[in-house]
């Protein structure tokens, strides 16, 4: 396995109840797990305490079996897309540049072969023709798509994405999930969560539940994504539809 997470506890204060607690997850190469849950149950806490951003009060994060990486060699390995970024005076170019700087020694600056790479993510992600354009000039869903290519940049092995089309357009959407399913069919190891259980139907992705920072259920989307569990999940009436004997999508009713 390339990422293994044992036991992870996790609390913001000793007297607080843990915002994650006795997290075990697996990920190999090729493989997308979709984390699912309501808001504030501790998924985004989750992905912190895997790039290190959080340290956890117990268990271990195993990268390629190492639990104590430097941050260099973490970001040689593992890439992390945020759910949103802030407003920044750098061009998307610039941006996507940023995701060179573990391959670089310090003080250098990219050289060609960065600004191809940083081309090449652009281009990937559908916006190399806003490459110059300031990334505080540009829609919220093509700075999401910025951080997706800055995050291709780095060449990670595995990518951890936090609602990655959480500002996206439904053409957006399907970009985001082609570059997902193309990279893991690559063999890159990619965990990323959201709140829509169909796109873990649509890739074909193995998923967890989480509620209340435990882990409740776990499998193949297909199996796992049934209307009793989705409605317990949410807390509202979820139906789940199927096309042609496969479940394509979740509607909530109202």
């Amino acid at each position: 396995m390339v990422l293994r997470v044992e036991g992870l506890v996790y609390r913001y204060a000793t007297a607080q109840l843990p915002v994650l607690n006795d997290i075990d997850l697996t990920l190999a190469m090729g493989d997308m797990l979709c984390l699912l849950g309501p808001n504030g149950t501790g998924k985004t806490t989750l992905l912190r305490c895997m790039i290190g951003a959080l340290r956890a009060e117990r268990g271990t994060v195993h990268i390629d079996g190492e639990t104590s990486p430097t941050p260099r060699q973490l970001a040689r390995k593992m890439a992390y897309v945020p759910q949103a970024g802030g407003d920044s005076a750098l061009s998307l170019l610039d941006t996507v540049l940023m995701g060179r700087t573990p391959h670089l020694q310090p003080l250098a600056v990219p050289g060609r072969h960065d600004r191809h790479i940083a081309h090449t993510a652009l281009a990937r992600v559908g916006i190399d023709h806003l490459a110059q354009r300031s990334f505080s000039r540009v829609s919220g869903g093509e700075r999401q798509l910025a951080l997706i290519a800055r995050a291709l940049a780095q060449e990670p092995r595995i990518l951890l994405m936090d609602e990655p089309t959480a500002s996206l357009d439904l053409g957006n959407q399907v970009r985001v999930l082609r570059i997902i399913r193309d990279l893991a069919a690559d063999g890159m190891a990619i965990l990323f969560t959201t709140h829509h259980p169909e796109h873990a139907l649509l890739l074909g992705a193995r998923v967890v539940t989480i509620i209340d920072g435990r882990i409740t259920a776990a499998g193949p989307a297909a199996e796992v994504l049934r209307s009793e569990m989705l409605s317990a999940l949410y807390r509202t009436q979820i139906d789940v539809v199927a096309f042609h004997g496969a479940p394509v999508a979740c509607v909530p009713r109202i």
